[in-house]
């Protein structure tokens, strides 16, 4: 969210070659196949990848840990904050930003007293689906941290596993649990954008 949130705030009112650029570096994401990013993750972060010996220095480790499925979900979820986040600042009406301004407010003040106020529902409701978006993670997270049941198993590697093991029950259930979750989301972010185009 922080880091969406961060460059939506930076790229929503700047209309250059280079914003342009950098909005669809931060929608790529969103568009490669899970497994690319997985393997883009294991070239960045693996035991012989880019910061691989940095963080086995740092004793860190996020090859086949929770923290690994947490870096995987987030860089798949990462385009959907940040779209609805800057579509949501874009929303906000320049001149009341420009008022703050010519009252003296700093930058930092008016984001937090004017942008994000008026922005705030489009910005929860895009996290709530980007939320969704991450229970359904399989391809990056399976391959950065693989599918330890108690530990980096997620809810779309247990059905997975529970369907190829034949335990259809279990299968059912956590498709029902996940299911049942996705709709109240995708109600409760419907919801919030309706709230606030009415207002």
């Amino acid at each position: 969210l922080l880091l969406g949130l961060g460059t939506a705030h930076l790229l929503a009112r700047r209309r250059s070659a280079l914003s342009a650029i950098l909005d669809a570096l931060c929608m790529l994401p969103l568009v490669l196949p899970p497994t690319v990013l997985g393997y883009y993750l294991i070239m960045l972060f693996g035991r012989h990848g880019t910061f691989g010996p940095t963080l086995q220095a740092l004793d860190l480790q996020l090859m086949f840990s929770w923290q690994g499925a947490v870096v995987a979900v987030t860089v798949v979820v990462f385009p959907l904050i940040h779209r609805s986040a800057k579509a949501a600042l874009e929303a906000v009406d320049p001149r009341l930003e420009d008022a703050a301004r010519t009252l003296g407010a700093s930058e930092l003040s008016i984001f937090f007293t004017v942008s994000l106020p008026l922005a705030f529902r489009g910005i929860l409701a895009g996290t709530m689906l980007a939320f969704a978006r991450g229970m359904g993670e399989f391809g990056a997270t399976r391959m950065i941290a693989g599918n330890i049941p108690g530990k980096t198993q997620t809810l779309s590697l247990a059905v997975y596993d529970a369907f190829q093991e034949g335990n259809d029950a279990q299968a059912t259930t956590l498709v029902i649990i996940t299911s049942l979750l996705c709709a109240a989301i995708l109600i409760g972010a419907e919801w919030l954008t309706k709230k606030d185009f009415h207002r």
